[in-house]
């Protein structure tokens, strides 16, 4: 991706750079508490805030260059929340997250499944109805 954007970027004349990872993803919610206990029940560590905080940032992975955050906003009632896409964590072991959403009493929408475009995932949706994705690259994708 990263060559891609650089070869674009000479191509129009654009100051070039090259896209290491993604640092952080910030979902709104309107019941932090709630979300808390839900990401807490994934086993997501917090970084920063708690279920009292207008913020609250959780560690989600350890980059080249630093963590990764998930991070929640807390948003007035008015706002509405709305579909925005799906966020997909890659994890060391697929089964061992989807085993430890039941124990924490969260419902999965399946069991961990093998994808025909070569990962091991399941999906799950927030108490604030984000979408989010679990999965772990294939040794060798089904055929």
């Amino acid at each position: 991706m990263a060559i891609t954007q650089e070869v674009e970027g000479r191509k129009a004349g654009r100051p070039t750079f090259a896209l290491e990872a993604v640092s952080a993803i910030t979902l709104a919610t309107h019941d932090m508490a709630r979300s808390v206990r839900f990401y807490r029940a994934l086993g997501f560590p917090i970084h920063y805030g708690g279920e009292d905080a207008d913020f609250t940032s959780f560690r989600a992975g350890e980059l080249t260059h630093g963590s990764s955050y998930l991070n929640i906003i807390l948003v007035p009632r008015e706002r509405e929340l709305g579909w925005w896409g799906r966020v997909i964590f890659h994890v060391s072991d697929v089964d061992a997250a989807y085993q430890c959403a039941i124990a924490g009493g969260l419902s999965p929408q399946f069991p961990p499944a093998d994808a025909p475009w070569g990962e091991r995932y399941f999906h799950l949706t927030d108490p604030d109805g984000h979408e989010l994705s679990f999965a772990r690259p294939l040794e060798r994708p089904p055929v």
